[in-house]
């Protein structure tokens, strides 16, 4: 199945020389694709087998202008996005219209606020406002002009009797709002304090803005690393809290294979908060989920929603097919867009259970023509590999992979993954002194079953393979000439990106 990275859709990945495959070099936010206009009548294209469709990793989002400042709002991707044309001479979203004093001229509609009635008792008609303006500024526009017809109407009225009153109360208010613990606002007010807003600068000027959360007391962030990517080799970080406090911070270690990375605030406040971790395991699907991040620039949104699958092979890039990150993902429709890449995915209880990582779009250009955005299939790295992974990274600043140690053909049609058969030698195809040589396996062989679950892709293999731990032992099945093989295969170890 392709996800996006918070951003860009990555196409099918090509054939890799080693399981998991090395990228070959650090991965980066995917340009979103264009806007394409809807046509009146569509063909659904042909659904692409699971684990092989291309999914984008969430790129970074851009700080839009100050309101009504002449640039064009920016639009973020999953950690970047572009940002869309101005709307004639003036920024996107325009100003809004000055409001006017009482009895003043130039009003909603060019008339003045408790302006008199006509003789039949119904408000002097307004002339028609300028066309194109997009909904949402007709919507307050209209707001507006209802506001200032009832206005204009009580002030007529109360000079007409002398009487009148300002107050209006809802029947049996409470006087006290209180919020339980437990609820959706009491856990992001839980929340919101330990979650960061990451800024990300390159010294070319690249970079976004993602998300992370806090780790550890001594001021560990875990993040995505597609998001500090373009910042990880004398770039800029900054990690910013929902108080508005902004520090320095700084890479300990990444893993492109993962897609995680670790930060470290260079001066950290006292009292920081780690976020409880949960067990991504024991998730089921339908159970309740809350997404915190800064889609489009947006700090410290929540959005909200289930966990719709478990186990979903994901591989997400940046576009270019050896720059890939492997999860089986859990999958969840909490709206999660360009700038939550690396934000926590919180179970009912406030427990991190996953990071947001990817989403999949329909395509279409989002705002202005710039990076997609949701369409309800957001996917997360599940937090139990997530914590293995940053374990790793904070004691040795490199991750380690489990590996089988054989070449898997990504594009094969095969129900199944297949050994590659050619590229290389065979013994590079297949080390015969590795875990899979080991166990008997050869060129051509086509992996069924992992761990007693079916594979149907090279891609959910090494999905597959990425959630264990080099050491462990498990069942491998394989067909060869069409007759079915069970094993038992002990995983290998490769330590770094390549």
């Amino acid at each position: 199945m392709s996800t996006e990275n918070e951003g860009t859709a990555a196409p099918t990945p090509p054939a890799a020389p080693s399981v998991p495959p090395a990228p070959a070099s650090e991965t980066q936010d995917a340009a979103p694709a264009p806007a394409v206009g809807e046509p009146v009548t569509q063909q659904l294209p042909p659904t692409p087998a699971p684990g092989t469709e291309p999914t984008q990793q969430i790129p970074p989002a851009q700080a839009p202008p100050a309101y009504g400042q002449a640039a064009a709002q920016a639009a973020p991707a999953y950690d970047q996005a572009a940002a869309p044309a101005a709307h004639g001479a003036e920024g996107w979203p325009p100003p809004p219209p000055t409001v006017p004093a009482y009895g003043a001229g130039g009003g909603h509609g060019g008339g003045a606020w408790g302006a008199p009635l006509t003789a039949d008792g119904a408000p002097v008609p307004k002339p028609k406002g300028r066309g194109g303006l997009i909904a949402a500024v007709l919507v307050a526009a209209l707001l507006a002009g209802g506001i200032g017809g009832s206005v204009g109407y009580w002030a007529a009225e109360r000079s007409n009797n002398g009487t009148g009153s300002t107050t209006i109360s809802a029947t049996n208010s409470p006087k006290d709002l209180k919020r339980e613990a437990g609820s959706i606002a009491g856990l992001a007010a839980g929340a919101l304090p330990s979650v960061v807003t990451i800024e990300a600068s390159a010294g070319d000027g690249e970079g976004g803005t993602g998300t992370g959360f806090v780790y550890d007391q001594q001021g560990h962030i875990l993040t995505n690393n597609h998001v500090v990517a373009s910042a990880a080799n004398g770039g800029k970080l900054f990690a910013t809290f929902s108080d508005g406090k902004r520090y320095d911070a700084e890479v300990v270690g990444r893993a492109q294979g993962y897609d995680v990375a670790v930060l470290k605030l260079k001066t950290p406040p006292a009292g920081l908060k780690p976020l409880p971790l949960g067990d991504s395991d024991k998730v089921a699907v339908g159970d309740s989920t809350i997404a915190i991040g800064a889609p489009f620039g947006l700090s410290n949104t929540v959005t909200t929603g289930i966990v719709s699958a478990k186990n979903r092979p994901v591989a997400s890039g940046d576009g270019s097919g050896s720059k890939n990150s492997y999860m089986s993902a859990l999958q969840t429709d909490a709206s999660i867009n360009p700038g939550n890449s690396g934000g926590p995915l919180l179970d009912g209880r406030g427990a991190v259970i996953g990071i947001n990582s990817a989403i999949q779009s329909a395509g279409n250009g989002g705002f202005g023509g710039g990076q997609a955005g949701s369409i309800g299939l957001g996917f997360a790295i599940p937090v139990n590999q997530a914590k293995n992974v940053a374990e790793s990274l904070i004691k040795t600043g490199k991750p380690v992979y489990p590996v089988i140690s054989v070449s898997v053909d990504l594009q094969a049609k095969s129900e199944g993954a297949k050994i590659s058969e050619q590229g290389a030698a065979a013994n590079e195809l297949v080390d015969p002194n590795g875990p899979a040589g080991k166990a008997g396996l050869k060129p051509g062989d086509v992996i069924t079953e992992f761990g007693g679950k079916p594979v149907d892709s090279g891609p959910t293999l090494i999905s597959m393979i990425w959630t264990y731990k080099p050491g462990d032992t498990v069942k491998l099945t394989y067909l060869r000439g069409g007759k079915p093989t069970t094993v038992d295969i002990t995983l290998g170890s490769r330590v770094g990106d390549k």
